[in-house]
């Protein structure tokens, strides 16, 4: 299968907004959907700030989710969302690693809830390590160190 990370066109938006409106991802991300004015309207502010960084994932040339990045108070902070239909075939690591590669910001860091363990192995397989936790789950961190350590092994 081939993974590839764009820039997001606008036709995109709307194929987040039905990836976001499934209860078994919503449930498994725990993050709310939002509701369509507001999907919209979330994805314009982020898309006009340039110091924000979002891709949108393809897989055979069909999209199938997004990676963002963002500036947080904690510092860069990164996030992907994969449509449940394209769940365990490897995009999500696929994905992020380009990501990475893209964003030269470290340490990057990542929420993730307790219960999602497939977004818990993305993100172990990309180098991120857990370094936290919070009331809503796991924080994983990735620095240089560890992204050198994550190419030697690889």
């Amino acid at each position: 299968m081939s993974v590839t990370i764009r820039e997001v066109a606008d036709d995109d938006v709307a194929i987040f907004y039905e990836h976001q409106r499934d209860p078994e991802a919503v449930a498994m991300a725990a993050f709310p959907a939002r509701e369509r004015e507001a999907h919209f309207a979330h994805w314009e502010k982020i898309r006009a700030d340039p110091a924000n960084y979002m891709r949108t994932i393809e897989a055979n040339g069909a999209v199938v989710g997004n990676v963002v990045s963002w500036q947080g108070d904690e510092g860069r902070l990164v996030g992907y969302w994969i449509g449940r239909e394209h769940w365990g075939k490897g995009i999500a690591t696929a994905a992020l690693r380009a990501a990475i590669e893209e964003i030269p910001e470290r340490p990057l860091m990542a929420y993730v809830a307790s219960e999602n363990a497939g977004s818990i192995r993305v993100l172990e397989k990309c180098g991120f390590v857990r370094i936290g936790e919070d009331e809503e789950g796991f924080v994983f961190g990735l620095d240089a160190s560890a992204e050198s350590s994550r190419r030697a092994v690889s």
